[in-house]
């Protein structure tokens, strides 16, 4: 059984990029080494692996990875340091009250 990841990666610039690949330590490697120069990372170099999810089909993994690139930096920390309670209250929208 083929397995697929998605994974986010924190740059030099404390930015975070999130990916999706069925070979984990080959993409990590090609991101830390800069092999596509046109890529988010490449002058955000270095980079680190802060966080991935294993998935055994791959159109959940695309999906989920489309999902967490529209999230807001604070949902993205608490997905990558474990926080799942945290997650559905920062999916909600603040709206002032006057």
């Amino acid at each position: 059984m083929k397995i697929y990841y998605v994974y986010i990666l924190r740059c030099s610039d404390d930015s975070y990029y999130t990916g999706f690949t069925s070979n984990l330590s080959k993409r990590f490697e090609e991101h830390k080494t800069g092999r596509y120069p046109e890529s988010y990372t490449h002058n955000r170099r270095p980079i680190h692996l802060v966080f991935y999810a294993e998935f055994t089909e791959p159109s959940i993994a695309i999906q989920t990875e489309k999902q967490i690139k529209k999230w807001s930096r604070a949902k993205k920390e608490a997905l990558i340091n474990g926080e799942f309670e945290k997650l559905p209250n920062l999916a909600k929208k603040k709206f002032k009250t006057e």
